[in-house]
């Protein structure tokens, strides 16, 4: 099968080129490099099979003759960490909204199969122990600017749904919780990578807050699984799915388990999230799925724990 990843160089995008490329696919990758990284396809440079292509979705002429090749589209590109967004709010609701809607329009145009990758931002300041796929969604005031991150992804999957809906387009929808995994970079506010980059520097681990906010961890090969298996699959298309882990912990156990997983001198230090991010600044309590749904679809279960990912994300820092 011939398909294209926009995204293709980031840390998810990366990972589904591995598993694509050893399934025997060709496939096709964009991606302008705003926050992936040669280096992780480095390995695929002189592989016959993967085409590189460093630009932009935004550019028509070149998508309009890739799409025409391929049979499916991974529509993984998309600015993405809570500090790229604040740092970076107009490029990042640019690239998450046209960019999505631009991908989507070339697509219909000879009806190829897209997979939107959406995220666990959607649900807001919703204060549910699990989420559900068709919980409402409460945002903050347009003023936090975090909040425009997760309303650029909601009309992205507007978007999909209006394009299935209206046009007959066949699109999945996921939604991703902390996906986590080498290759993942702590700079974008990605909170693992960050925590276990301090530690092993033996510099302050940082948690923002109180700590006692809840989170889940989804190894990347559990996530590549269900996206590849939802892609294979008729009965998700026009759908929407939480993919993650649930099983939640709270970031001052996370920090702890990163503290003893290292062997880290560090100290366990709390910042206000106004001095982490901006002024007023807000943050969800609770991201915890409820994925009953993808395991009804594809019989889902997440193979690796929290304990195994912290394990190997630190050998790969390591090295």
């Amino acid at each position: 099968m011939k398909i294209l990843i926009t995204g293709g160089a980031g840390f998810i995008g990366s990972h589904l080129l591995d598993e694509l490329v050893k399934k025997g696919n060709e496939v096709w990758i964009i991606d302008d490099l705003s926050t992936g990284r040669m280096e992780n396809i480095a390995h695929h440079e002189k592989n016959p099979k993967v085409h590189i292509i460093i630009d932009t979705i935004m550019n028509e002429k070149l998508m309009t003759r890739v799409i025409s090749k391929v049979d499916q589209i991974y529509h993984l590109a998309a600015a993405v960490g809570v500090k790229y967004i604040i740092d970076n709010p107009l490029k990042s609701m640019e690239i998450n909204i046209k960019g999505t809607e631009a991908v989507l329009a070339l697509a219909n145009k000879k009806k190829k199969k897209v997979l939107v990758a959406s995220t666990s931002e959607i649900y807001g300041k919703n204060n549910n122990k699990l989420f559900r796929e068709d919980d409402d969604r409460i945002m903050g005031s347009t003023k936090i600017i975090r909040w425009s991150y997760a309303n650029a992804k909601a009309l992205d999957e507007f978007f999909a749904f209006a394009y299935y809906r209206e046009k007959q387009l066949p699109v999945v929808i996921v939604r991703l919780f902390n996906t986590c995994g080498p290759r993942q970079l702590g700079e974008y506010g990605m909170v693992i990578p960050r925590l276990i980059k301090q530690a092993l520097l033996n510099h302050p681990i940082t948690v923002h807050g109180d700590g006692m906010q809840t989170r889940s961890f989804t190894y990347i090969t559990d996530v590549i699984y269900a996206l590849i298996r939802l892609m294979e699959t008729e009965k998700a298309v026009g759908d929407v799915f939480n993919i993650g882990n649930p099983k939640g912990i709270t970031i001052n156990e996370l920090a702890k388990k990163i503290q003893k997983a290292t062997k880290s001198k560090s100290k366990i230090v709390k910042i206000p999230y106004e001095k982490a991010f901006e002024k007023g600044f807000e943050d969800m309590r609770y991201r915890v799925p409820d994925i009953s749904k993808l395991q009804s679809v594809i019989n889902y279960k997440p193979k690796v724990d929290i304990d195994e990912m912290l394990k190997k994300i630190t050998e790969y820092f390591k090295s």
